[in-house]
């Protein structure tokens, strides 16, 4: 064989395992993005459940010292995690931005009263808990309304509901895919070199052998593709971060990394798996079926 032969071939190889090592990369990082979105979904529902405001519209008469005093009562409630007050001058400024800064001309003084935005956690953020809480905090003498949107709370929930199970299924799904396709791009490289088995076969080689040098590049095959596809997901997390940056700061750093180190084992495991049961496969072939 000439050298320029040889260089093809070496090349056609070279080419071969990089696309193959791309391939891999790629699913893992697919795998390792929804892997992502899942185990964080708790917090991610969380996220929206405690964007939902109760609104607590206080008598027109409470002073900021009562509405002071009624904020450290309602801070040490379960459940609540954050309580902001809105004086008589913001509730006025945001009404203005609606009805027009002519508004307050027909009152003689500030109609607005104090009110205090309440947020919760959110495993609190349901209708049954909601509606309790709600007749809790009316039983206050100082306060003249409570206000929510039960309708939205209802909607929020019931569509979490659902893309939490949707999420699941495609988690399952494009695990079992991901499977499928790495496996499939491992044997077919494995086969790629059936007469190079066939040979080693025929000097006498045993199978354990055979199958060693097969097993430790789709080892060092599952481990740079692995590697390669937790960067492709850091460098995707950094910039993600740039936009979403209040919604990733609830991510889990410790499940991140776990998910990153799973994400490893699994790119590893499924190469060398596939190259074992390949390689067995073809050792067992017989002259005739090595061209089919």
């Amino acid at each position: 064989m000439s050298k320029s032969e040889k260089n093809i071939i070496k090349g056609r190889l070279v080419r071969s395992y990089l696309l193959s090592l791309f391939t891999i990369s790629l699913i893992l990082f697919l795998m390792g993005a929804v892997l992502l979105l899942g185990v964080n979904g708790k917090a991610v529902s969380d996220y929206f459940k405690e964007s939902v405001v109760v609104s607590l519209i206080l008598k027109n008469s409470v002073q900021e010292g009562e509405a002071m005093q009624l904020i450290k009562k309602i801070e040490m409630r379960d459940g609540v995690k954050s309580v902001d007050y809105i004086s008589k001058e913001q509730g006025q400024k945001e009404m203005e931005k609606i009805l027009g800064s002519d508004f307050l001309d027909v009152f003689q003084a500030n109609p607005i009263p104090i009110s205090l935005d309440i947020k919760l956690k959110g495993e609190y953020v349901v209708s049954d808990s909601l509606a309790m809480i709600s007749e809790e905090f009316s039983k206050e003498k100082l306060v003249e309304e409570v206000v929510y949107q039960d309708s939205l709370v209802e909607t929020l929930n019931a569509n979490l509901s659902k893309i939490g199970v949707v999420f699941a299924v495609v988690i399952a799904i494009l695990l079992l895919i991901s499977s499928v396709l790495i496996s499939n791009t491992v044997r077919l490289n494995v086969y790629d070199k059936r007469f190079v088995v066939n040979t080693m076969r025929l000097v006498g080689a045993t199978k354990s052998f055979i199958r060693k040098p097969f097993i430790t590049k789709g080892l060092f095959q599952g481990l740079i593709a692995s590697l390669l596809a937790v960067v492709a997901l850091l460098i995707t997390l950094y910039f993600a971060q740039k936009e979403f940056g209040q919604l990733f700061a609830i991510f889990d750093a410790n499940l991140m990394l776990i998910v990153m180190a799973v994400l490893i084992l699994v790119g590893v495991l499924i190469c060398v798996v596939s190259t074992a049961i390949s390689v067995n496969k073809i050792v067992s072939l017989n002259k005739d079926e090595l061209y089919y």
